[in-house]
């Protein structure tokens, strides 16, 4: 099996040290590269070429924030999981508006950070929709108008089987969940999920999840 390649990013040498000691351990993951800022991620990047960058928020030159940003215009771009110390923080969200896969607390067990590495170069979100929604009601309250105006334009472009699928992934269901909820196959599940992220110009499940929510259309969800 192909190791998944990873690029660890984080301005403390000792952070960089334990990360590389608990992740380098494992067999499925080879560590190709360490950064101690958001301004080395480039060149580093068209060197290694990693499949997963596990990126630290808060660095001095430039941030974990901007260094995902420039990450996730690429045509090429490797998968971010952002390692903070908050649970609710308004950089995290910006971090997964702007494509990042998810996030990771720097006091979460090793086991759970390979885990979430895997997940991730799997195509899976490395987040729960109630941690979802916690960060997006911390950190923006109530959609402003604007933004509900523009998350529903855009959701206006999915048909009705396209909107159901896009609310129960906002929901945080599973494929096999969607698939038992709309009584269609798994298959069908992924081709829809597919042409959602397509239509709407997404990169991942929990962008789907943020402009669902953005758009009101998790109210009432057991919110």
């Amino acid at each position: 099996m192909t190791p998944i390649r990873l690029l660890l990013v984080d301005d403390d040498p000792l952070v960089r040290a334990g990360l590389s000691f608990m992740l380098g351990g494992a067999d499925d993951i080879e560590i190709v590269g360490e950064a101690a800022d958001g301004a080395e991620v480039d060149a580093l990047v068209d060197r290694a070429r990693p499949d997963v960058v596990l990126m630290d928020i808060r660095m001095p030159t430039v941030d974990g924030l901007s260094a995902t940003e420039r990450l996730r215009r690429r045509a090429d771009a490797p998968q971010v999981v952002v390692l903070t110390t908050f649970h609710a923080d308004d950089q995290v969200l910006r971090a997964l508006r702007a494509g990042a896969a998810g996030f990771v607390l720097k006091d979460t067990p090793p086991a759970e950070i390979v885990d979430a590495v895997r997940r991730v170069a799997a195509g899976d979100p490395v987040l729960s929709p109630a941690v979802t929604r916690q960060l997006m009601e911390h950190a923006a309250g109530s959609a402003p108008d604007t933004r509900r105006t523009t998350a529903r334009s855009r959701v206006a472009a999915l048909n009705d089987r396209e909107r159901e699928v896009a609310v129960a992934v906002g929901r945080g269901a599973s494929n096999a969940e969607i698939a038992a909820e709309l009584f269609m196959s798994v298959a069908t599940v992924k081709t829809h999920v597919s042409r959602i992220l397509a239509k709407l110009d997404l990169n991942n499940r929990v962008q789907i999840a943020l402009l669902t929510y953005d758009a009101g259309l998790l109210e009432g969800e057991g919110r």
